[in-house]
């Protein structure tokens, strides 16, 4: 019962937090706040961080039984994994994509009548978006799977995963409608999800 739980938990965070990006609310939004829209994305950020740390709490404390240990060689791997998958999201996310943007802050400097233009507008190419399309939930998803001790760390996971996954095809969707063909290039071009294959369409 308690799994069951950990798994609705995260379902509803991860289908609040999408809700709350997707195409049609944030068009509702737009027509109600106006341009008081500017501050949407900082809140959008703030509650999703809030409501991030007590689901975690509650996910630890229902259950508290270690399954999983990491013995040499293993814990040498899955050091090296996490090692890696930091590296990729901080390289990601402060070099290849617009960290103003992403905590909304260049949008209230808009608001505020100082113009900020985004040097990265347009559909980038280089670094590590020249690999793979969505390169910080790549690293996302194998920080995730190294930080699995108990049961429910492996459920809390699964439903992240398919979240990462599902959403990472709905980030796409509004992606084609903002670049068009441009886009839609991109996809033909780059692999979504894993570097070096040839996954790389919708």
């Amino acid at each position: 019962m308690k799994y069951l739980l950990v798994a609705l938990m995260w379902t509803g965070y991860c289908s609040l937090h999408s809700y709350l990006i997707s195409i049609r609310f944030t068009n509702r939004m737009m027509g109600l706040l106006k341009n008081f829209y500017a501050f949407y994305r900082l809140f959008y950020v703030l509650i999703s961080v809030i409501l991030l740390f007590p689901i975690i709490n509650i996910t630890a404390e229902l259950d508290n039984d270690i399954i999983i240990t990491y013995t040499l060689p293993w814990s040498i791997v899955r050091y090296a994994l996490i090692l890696c998958s930091l590296l990729i999201f901080l390289k990601a996310f402060i070099f290849d994509y617009d960290t103003l943007s992403f905590f909304g802050i260049r949008q209230i400097l808009n608001f505020r009548g100082k113009k900020i233009n985004n040097p990265g507008e347009g559909i980038k190419k280089s670094g590590l978006l020249g690999i793979i399309r969505h390169p910080m939930y790549f690293a996302l998803i194998i920080f995730l799977w190294c930080q699995t001790f108990r049961l429910s760390d492996i459920v809390a996971n699964i439903v992240l995963t398919a979240y990462i996954i599902i959403g990472t095809k709905l980030e796409e969707r509004k992606l084609v409608l903002e670049f068009g063909d441009s886009y839609v290039q991109y996809q033909k071009e780059v692999p979504k999800l894993i570097p070096f294959t040839k996954l790389r369409f919708k």
